[in-house]
C-alpha cells in the first residue's frame, strides 16, 4: 500500500469537446477568456472523478505565446482567472482536499525542440509565471518539457520560489529513452540532480514510451511520477496550430488507461494521472483501481 498523489487529466482535450468556439491557437487560454463556466466545469469533473490536485488552466498563457497572438496584456488576467476558477471549483463541490498544481509548460509551443533556446534565455520567463503563480500553488507542476534547457529552466524558476516542484519530461514517440530535442533522458535527468525538487516524471509520451522508460527515473533519489496522453502522434501538430489536428487513439480506454497507470505505480511511481485524451472518466477508473489495491490518495 502506498500514498499516491492523482493528478487531473488533459484539461485542453475536454475544453475542446465542449466548447462551442472552434479551436485556437491558445485554447485552452482562448476558452478561459469567453467560456470560463466550461473551464470550471471540467475542473469539477476531474474533482468528482477523484483527482486531488487540479492544474491550473494556464497551459497556452505563457509570454511568448500570448505575444505570438497579440494578447500579451493577458498575461497577469488569465492567471488570476485560472486559480479563480480551480478554487470555484474545488466550492462548488465541497471539497476542501484538493490542492492546485501551478503549470510550468513549454513556453513556445508543444513538442517543438528545434524553438528552444538556452537555459538562461528561457530562464526569466518562467520565473515570471511561476512568480505569478507560486502563492496560490501547493505544487509546481513543469511539465511536457522537450528539451534539458527547457526542463532545468523551468525546474529552476519552480525551486526558485519555495514551492515543492516537480518535473515532467516528454520522450519520442519512437521509444529511443530520448526527449524530444533528441537529447538521452539520462542527460536531463544528470542536469536535474543537484536541485532540490520534489520529483522526476514522465508525461504527456504514448504510455509504452513511459511503461519502457520509467526506470531511468526510478534510479535517481527522487520521487517518480507518470502520466501519459492518447494521442495516435504529434507529428500534425506545428506552432500556431491546434490540438484539433490530433487523433486519440481508439485503444485507450479508461480501463486501458488504468492498466498502465497501476503498471507505474507497481514500479513505484507515486505521482500518476493523465495528459491530452485522458478525460475524467479515465480518471474515476483510475482513481477506483488504486483504492482497491489499498493505496490512499492524497
Amino acid at each position: 500500500m502506498s500514498e499516491i498523489i492523482l493528478k487531473d487529466g488533459g484539461t485542453g482535450q475536454e475544453l475542446i469537446r465542449r466548447s462551442s468556439m472552434a479551436p485556437h491557437p491558445l485554447w485552452s487560454a482562448k476558452v478561459m477568456m469567453e467560456e470560463p463556466d466550461i473551464v470550471q466545469s471540467v475542473h469539477e469533473d476531474f474533482i468528482r472523478a477523484g483527482a486531488r490536485l487540479i492544474t491550473l488552466n494556464t497551459y497556452s498563457a505563457t509570454p511568448e505565446r500570448l505575444a505570438r497572438e497579440g494578447v500579451a496584456e493577458m498575461f497577469v488576467p488569465l492567471q488570476t482567472r485560472a486559480v479563480e476558477l480551480v478554487q470555484r471549483a474545488c466550492e462548488a463541490v465541497g471539497e476542501n482536499g484538493v490542492r492546485i498544481g501551478g503549470c510550468l509548460p513549454p513556453l513556445h509551443g508543444s513538442y517543438r525542440p528545434d524553438m528552444m533556446r538556452s537555459h538562461n534565455d528561457l530562464l526569466p520567463a518562467y520565473r515570471e509565471i511561476a512568480d505569478m503563480q507560486a502563492p496560490h500553488a501547493d505544487v509546481m507542476i513543469a511539465e511536457t518539457l522537450a528539451s534539458v534547457a527547457e526542463a532545468t529552466a523551468a525546474a529552476q524558476a519552480g525551486v526558485e520560489t519555495g514551492v515543492p516542484t516537480w518535473v515532467g519530461m516528454t520522450l519520442n514517440d519512437d521509444d529511443s529513452g530520448k526527449l524530444r530535442s533528441g537529447e538521452p533522458l539520462a542527460a536531463a535527468l544528470d542536469r536535474l540532480a543537484g536541485l532540490k525538487l520534489a520529483g522526476v516524471m514522465l508525461n504527456c509520451s504514448k504510455p509504452e514510451v513511459v511503461t519502457d522508460n520509467l526506470q531511468a527515473l526510478l534510479q535517481t533519489r527522487f520521487p517518480v511520477g507518470a502520466y501519459a496522453n492518447a494521442f495516435s502522434g504529434i507529428s500534425a501538430l506545428e506552432i500556431g496550430g491546434t490540438v484539433s489536428e490530433l487523433k486519440a487513439r481508439a485503444d485507450m480506454t479508461p480501463s486501458d488507461y488504468a492498466d498502465f497507470a497501476m503498471g507505474w505505480v507497481a514500479q513505484g511511481a507515486t505521482f500518476v494521472g493523465g495528459c491530452c485524451e485522458v478525460g475524467p472518466a479515465h480518471i474515476r477508473e483510475l482513481a477506483q483501481r488504486l483504492k482497491a489495491d489499498g493505496h490512499i490518495i492524497i
